[in-house]
């Protein structure tokens, strides 16, 4: 009923993901190769549940 005023998990997990890859692409211009794999990690277990978000979403 009050749907509307639900908030959108999609969008912060997109934001989330988002701002991970860029922290990640800056690890990796910097030469921090260590923090720029696990920066990439999180980003890649953000993906997989920003998938199921919208796929339950369907």
């Amino acid at each position: 009923m009050l749907s509307f005023l639900k908030r959108d998990t999609t969008k912060s997990l997109q934001k989330a993901y988002e701002k991970k890859l860029t922290e990640a692409q800056q690890a990796q211009r910097n030469g921090d190769i260590r923090s720029y794999s696990m920066l990439s990690e999180e980003a890649d277990k953000l993906y997989s549940k920003l998938q199921t978000a919208q796929a339950d979403k369907k």
